[in-house]
């Protein structure tokens, strides 16, 4: 009789556990034994890949700036890329949303949201709307849209693209 071995968990699947286990069960779910349990594994194999919790919060954090990049696009006149970014912007995300909840203090969120918000105000700017507040309500707006509960997939997006289309109405 053979011994039946599990693959090994990598750190990318630590990671990713991690994001489904804060937007379901909340921050109290980021510790390496609950971690541990969702993955059917030990603490042990935590500590493998994570020098401990705070360690594992930081590539949590890491993980999470990478993925926030809004996709790159260079193609169509400046609305349309802006309409695309918005619409991005907008899609419903309960992950992204525990994960502003649980680090809103942390400088990864406000790098990102700096970083979201220029690249939403140089677009603006690029279709001839130079007020600044505009690009801060527009993304905001996409912080509360992604945060929403129970939405329709395409209500986020399309109420973002929407909302570009009033704004580039009063230019």
């Amino acid at each position: 009789m053979t011994k039946k071995t599990r693959p090994r968990l990598t750190r990318e699947a630590w990671i990713t556990q991690g994001f489904a286990a804060l937007a379901e069960d909340g921050p109290e779910a980021l510790k390496a034994e609950p971690l541990a349990r969702r993955l059917g594994t030990t603490k042990g194999s935590f500590y493998w890949h994570f020098k401990d919790v705070p360690d594992f919060h930081a590539q949590l954090l890491a993980a999470w700036e990478i993925r926030a990049e809004p996709p790159e696009d260079e193609e169509g006149p400046p609305v349309a890329r802006l309409r695309r970014l918005a619409a991005w912007l907008g899609v419903p995300d309960r992950e992204d949303a525990a994960l502003r909840a649980w680090a809103k203090a942390d400088e990864t969120v406000a790098r990102v949201d700096g970083d979201r918000m220029d690249r939403v105000a140089e677009l603006l700017r690029e279709s001839g709307v130079s007020n600044p507040e505009m690009a801060q309500i527009l993304y905001a707006a996409s912080v509360g849209m992604r945060s929403l509960h129970g939405g329709e997939a395409a209500t986020g997006p399309e109420a973002m693209e929407s909302l570009v289309d009033l704004m580039l109405a009063l230019r």
